[in-house]
């Protein structure tokens, strides 16, 4: 059957002065990868009409159907006309409807009718004859559980992820850029009359006993680079080797694979380097700024400037000292056709380090204890998303069925 039978376009309308910015859909709030969605970063700026989704409803965006956003609404609100909505026919499930959704091929089928090269935008009318095979009210009724069931746990996951993330920058603000670290007595150091000392390269002041120093003086910066694509035996090895989008898409702390590995031979063929684990990787063009700490040895393309900090211990700080000074490393940038930060520009660039030693001890050992909860869950959420992919193509073909027992 076509996906025409099992589900229709929701056209109700809403004004936008009736939403809040946390019911507003929009495809820049709408994640990639399946990943659902964000709160939009604003209303529309004069009143419109907007598409009036229901909870239950699937959202997609149609706008670049390969990045793959789809959001299962779990509450009422209103988006733009690029975002489609769907909405499941009576005598179908909607988990189900979500779950054909979900699939890679819907997005592939759906880009082969898209119109337009920058922007290119799906054909409604294509996408609606989408082929689907025929299940029973129960076997739908199973196949949408299990994916919806995996989906919720994976962002489950995720939420708690980023709860933890908001604690460990908060820590970071909190001790090293307010300077109440606590104190001797336990007190916060800068409120309760720490010491301080202008420094002319932060242009700031800093506690006493505190220094700048360059970067390159911190962690040993390294290039990256790229093996011959022409080349098949370059790649399918055992090396794991990163690029930019590896990071956009995974949208992690952490990193410890990416979409491509190399062979040893496509290693010796450039001159690229294997970082060790704790290494910290920042891309430094297209874009410049995703960072990520490497949990397991990697190297990595020409898009990045990576740094192995002369103590490997120090990685926690080197991530997020980078994270917190992104936008002054980013106006390092120079180029043309897209700007990059070069290795001797990063070289050159300051860093604090820390003249409370006992302090500093005290932090990274508070960041460690976050950040392996925050590698487990990583690793749980690739697993599940890696489970529910791979098993969604087979349920739908009837390679597989759900024990709904």
């Amino acid at each position: 059957m076509k996906l025409s039978d099992i589900a229709e376009y929701v056209t109700d309308k809403i004004s936008s002065n009736r939403i809040t910015i946390n019911e507003y859909v929009t495809t820049d709030s709408l994640l990639q990868n399946k990943r659902g969605r964000e709160t939009a970063q604003n209303l529309p700026p004069v009143t419109c009409a907007l598409i009036n989704f229901k909870q239950g409803d699937v959202l997609v965006a149609n706008i670049r159907p390969y990045l793959k956003k789809v959001w299962y609404a779990d509450s009422e609100g209103g988006c733009s006309s690029d975002v489609l909505v769907f909405r499941a026919k009576n005598g179908h499930d909607s988990n189900f409807l979500y779950a054909v959704l979900m699939q890679d091929t819907f997005f592939d089928y759906a880009m082969q009718g898209a119109k337009g090269s920058k922007m290119p935008r799906g054909d409604k009318d294509q996408i609606m004859r989408y082929e689907i095979p025929t299940f029973s009210t129960d076997e739908e009724e199973d196949i949408g559980k299990m994916v919806v069931d995996i989906t919720s746990k994976i962002a489950i996951n995720r939420r708690i992820n980023d709860n933890l993330e908001a604690m460990a920058r908060q820590l970071y603000d909190y001790w090293f850029v307010q300077f109440d670290f606590p104190n001797k007595e336990g007190k916060p150091y800068k409120s309760s009359g720490g010491a301080m000392v202008y420094n002319e390269r932060l242009k700031r002041e800093v506690p006493i006993g505190w220094e700048v120093e360059n970067l390159i003086d911190f962690a040993e910066i390294k290039n990256g680079a790229t093996p011959s694509t022409a080349d098949e035996a370059n790649y399918g090895g055992d090396i794991v080797w990163i690029t930019p989008k590896d990071l956009s898409d995974q949208q992690s702390k952490f990193v410890y694979q990416g979409e491509r590995n190399i062979t040893e031979q496509g290693f010796d063929s450039c001159s690229t380097s294997i970082l060790p684990t704790n290494s910290v990787l920042m891309s430094s063009r297209a874009p410049i700024g995703l960072v990520s700490i490497a949990k397991h040895e990697v190297c990595t393309n020409q898009g990045f400037k990576s740094f192995i900090p002369k103590s490997i211990s120090d990685s926690i700080y080197l991530y997020y000292y980078i994270k917190h000074n992104i936008k002054q490393i980013e106006q390092l940038g120079t180029g043309t056709t897209f700007k990059e930060v070069s290795r001797d520009d990063l070289c050159k660039f300051p860093i604090l380090t820390i003249g409370a030693k006992d302090i500093y001890v005290q932090w990274i050992e508070l960041q460690n204890g976050i950040a392996d909860k925050q590698l487990a869950l990583t690793k749980e959420i690739a697993a599940l998303t890696k489970q529910r992919d791979e098993l969604l193509p087979l349920l739908m073909n009837g390679q597989a069925s759900v024990n709904s027992n």
